[in-house]
């Protein structure tokens, strides 16, 4: 069942209706509760709503916040304010309620191609913002990846420091693209654990479809000190794509799977091969029993060493799911009347004509 999404303006507000999807279970206790799309190129408050890479929920509101990735070259780099009902009976209409550009030191904001942002986080403490992006490797030249504190109105507070293995030189550091994607809280607030999307340079080669790769997450004080890094075993490609087409896989999302545990957190990895689509899977991951690598220069060429232990929570692939797209946003929404948890998921669209903005509301036993 399913009713044709419209939009309409009331107050500033955007309402998107649900496209419903029937509540299922599978085996591991996950169920559909709706998933709904915004229409591609939709533009509000003069600005283009899209490349929706990073979703959180506000616990001070309720409501919801979502990053763009938009690098201002389109509108300068923002995020955008939102209202979505989630209840144990399906996924209501999402209503964007106000958009905030990221500003600089400065005061202004960020120039076209300066940053790339990709996750945003409300901060438990003072309800402001961390917002993660991942700089640049390219003929442009080298820009270390960044993890920022904002207002709730996007002003800058300040940066936080990274590891020194996340700075970008010719021959070390993140590849283009696979810098700070996932970013979480942890520890009610006192943790910030951060996340590559892909290897390191100097920590081997990408997931191919034959073999997977070692990513990195990184603890770090929410004021600051860095205190541990941890090997990330990510999953092979599902797919080769097809002749001539690419193809990739990588971490998207981190959240921490409880409030109060800094040891475990819900990995989202997001695979596409071309001609073959897109598969996005969620684990748990328990980082108690691994080896801190930190101080560690090469996964590739490190011994005995124990990456962090995983267990596959959900594949959108066995959901009953219209379509998965480029999910790469995922947070906790609210506890269900029937005692299960909610998890919302967004893509990011790539301001593409051929892809969508699609919400996708999940109940977890």
């Amino acid at each position: 069942m399913s009713r044709t999404l419209i939009a309409s303006g009331l107050l500033g507000a955007l309402c998107l209706s649900l496209v419903a999807v029937p509540a299922s279970a599978d085996s591991r206790g996950v169920r559909v509760l709706g998933e709904t799309t915004v229409p591609t190129g939709l533009s509000f408050e003069g600005t283009t709503v899209g490349g929706l890479s990073g979703i959180d929920r506000d616990p001070r509101t309720g409501d919801y916040v979502l990053i763009s990735d938009d690098r201002s070259e389109r509108q300068p780099a923002r995020f955008y304010t939102a209202r979505i009902d989630v209840t144990a009976d399906g996924l209501g209409d999402v209503v964007f309620t106000g958009t905030h550009p990221f500003t600089g030191p400065d005061g202004e904001t960020y120039p076209e191609n300066s940053v790339d942002p990709e996750e945003l986080r409300v901060d438990p403490w003072r309800g402001g913002y961390l917002w993660s992006q991942e700089g640049e490797r390219g003929e442009t030249g080298l820009a270390d990846p960044s993890v920022g504190e904002a207002t709730r109105t996007g002003a800058y507070v300040r940066d936080l420091p990274i590891p020194a293995n996340h700075r970008m030189t010719e021959t070390a550091g993140p590849r283009q693209n696979q810098a700070l994607e996932a970013m979480t809280f942890a520890a009610h607030g006192a943790l910030v654990v951060t996340a590559m999307e892909g290897p390191l340079l100097q920590d081997g080669p990408e997931a191919t479809p034959e073999h997977g790769a070692l990513s990195r997450i990184t603890v770090q004080g929410r004021v600051g000190p860095v205190l541990a890094q941890y090997a990330y075993p990510q999953e092979p490609i599902f797919a080769a794509p097809s002749p001539g087409g690419s193809a990739n896989n990588g971490v998207t999302s981190i959240l921490a799977s409880n409030p109060g545990d800094p040891t475990r957190h819900l990995v989202l990895e997001r695979a596409y091969a071309a001609g073959v689509g897109n598969r996005v899977r969620i684990f748990e991951i328990d980082t108690s029993g691994a080896t801190n690598v930190l101080r560690t220069g090469s996964l590739a060429e490190a011994r005995h060493m124990r990456p962090v232990s995983k267990r596959l929570v959900a594949d959108l692939a066995d959901l009953p799911l219209s379509h998965v797209d480029n999910i790469e946003g995922m947070t906790w929404g609210p506890r269900l009347a029937t005692g299960e948890r909610s998890l919302l998921l967004v893509s990011d669209d790539n301001f593409s004509a051929n892809q969508v903005t699609q919400v996708i509301a999940l109940a977890l036993r």
